[in-house]
């Protein structure tokens, strides 16, 4: 299998390492040039802290909540105010007073801690961008009761992504979750009438078995899921998990058991992971060509950088406080490192779109990867669909693996090195 330096090498043509440098106090990210991109915003609290769970969290109390609530707005408004300035500059067309954006997406940490907040956030998230095509929201099972829905359909979520993660009490209680009627909350969640409902299951659980992943499969469906993003089980070096995943060949297989029976059942693979029913919406927040992201650890990925806030609560709002910027670090890309970092997402997603390549790239596919792209039809990797590229079945079990590399090569140091220091002043990624 290719190595993370081998596929480095391969698609940015350069053995140079990815660089994160230090980002300046000042630092404003800079939309020009991109015709559409997506928003997050990160809510890191949690009543507890999951051992499987890699994200940046904190452990909730009220006071922490009302403390990062007014550093949240005022990164908003930064952001924002520096997004309108864009547009209106000389030269630039002026695209009125708010910048059109695909979606938003609250994650975390468990964003319901605070609930009656979301409506703030999302007015002032308003003040500056259009919101097209929908508003996501992560859900902990605790926090799926009729009222709390109710209250997020008022807000105007119309996304939410349960993170239940399995109904095998067994498979629970081995990364730290229990059972807590989850077909009865997930119930709730369809007589709520969200138009996209994600459930989150995990894969390749110690003891799991492909029974009982397809008797979770079949359960999140029955019960009103309309997408199932299906997970493996990942040991990040700095969790505390008591039980390891299963080898990477039984994650191949439990894979390629599930791709089946979803098969069977007529749904749709919109993603490597994620299985859907036809003709329903699609809740993916990793998946965009571009974002800008608020909020402890969010990151921003703009047409040549990608940048990184703080893990540091103290740090965050400490900053914005003083009107500074929040983010750590920056990453500023190569023409064929942003073209790399397109392609691995749009493969995930199942399909290059050449045009999408070509506007936010700024080079047609084929200038950059013609041979490339030729060499993977020819392997049976990928498959024209008209101009565009779609991946075959062998395709998708190879990104399944390199995904998982790119994982501990990429991710798992990223975040470590961003949890130790508030702000860094430079690392690389080899």
């Amino acid at each position: 299998m290719l190595t993370s330096s081998l596929l480095r090498l391969l698609l940015t043509r350069s053995a140079k390492p990815f660089t994160f440098e230090a980002c300046p106090p000042d630092w404003q990210p800079d939309v020009t040039g991109l015709d559409r991109f997506g928003l997050y915003v990160h809510i890191p609290f949690c009543r507890t802290l999951c051992s499987f769970c890699p994200y940046c969290r904190e452990l909730y109390t009220p006071e922490k909540a009302a403390a990062y609530l007014p550093a949240l707005l005022q990164e908003i408004d930064r952001t924002g105010q520096a997004v309108t300035r864009q547009l209106v500059s000389p030269g630039l067309k002026t695209r009125g007073e708010r910048h059109p954006v695909t979606s938003l997406y609250f994650g975390g940490g468990t964003p319901a801690l605070m609930l009656g907040d979301l409506p703030v956030i999302i007015s002032r998230l308003q003040q500056y961008f259009e919101i097209t095509d929908g508003i996501g929201i992560e859900l902990h099972p605790q926090d799926i009761t009729p009222e709390n829905l109710q209250q997020l359909r008022s807000a105007g979520i119309t996304m939410v992504s349960l993170g239940l993660q399995s109904f095998d009490p067994q498979a629970l209680a081995r990364i730290g979750r229990s059972e807590d009627r989850f077909t009865e909350r997930l119930g709730w969640v369809r007589e709520a009438g969200f138009p996209v409902i994600d459930v989150d299951l995990i894969f390749a659980i110690p003891g799991q078995t492909p029974d009982s992943l397809r008797r979770d499969i079949a359960l999140a469906f029955e019960r009103g899921a309309t997408q199932v993003s299906t997970y493996p089980f990942i040991d990040f070096t700095y969790a505390d998990n008591r039980y390891q995943p299963l080898d990477n060949k039984t994650k191949r297989q439990l894979l390629a058991e599930l791709a089946n029976y979803c098969q069977e059942l007529g749904l749709v693979r919109t993603s490597v992971w994620t299985f859907a029913q036809p003709g329903t919406g699609k809740y993916s927040s990793v998946t965009r060509d571009a974002f800008l992201g608020f909020g402890l650890s969010a990151t921003s990925l703009l047409q040549r950088s990608f940048a990184i806030n703080t893990f540091s609560l103290d740090g965050y709002i400490g900053r914005l406080g003083t009107g500074l910027s929040p983010t750590a670090l920056k990453l500023t890309f190569s023409l064929r490192q942003r073209a790399a970092y397109f392609l691995f997402w749009s493969a995930y997603g199942l399909l290059i779109d050449n045009q999408r390549f070509a506007t936010v790239i700024g080079q047609p596919l084929e200038k950059l990867y013609g041979v490339e792209m030729a060499l993977a039809v020819l392997l049976g990797l990928l498959r024209r669909s008209g101009a565009d590229y779609l991946l075959t079945s062998r395709a998708i079990q190879l990104y399944h693996d390199l995904e998982q590399l790119y994982t501990t090569a990429y991710i798992d140091k990223t975040w470590s090195t961003a949890r130790q220091e508030a702000f860094p002043q430079r690392f690389t990624l080899s």
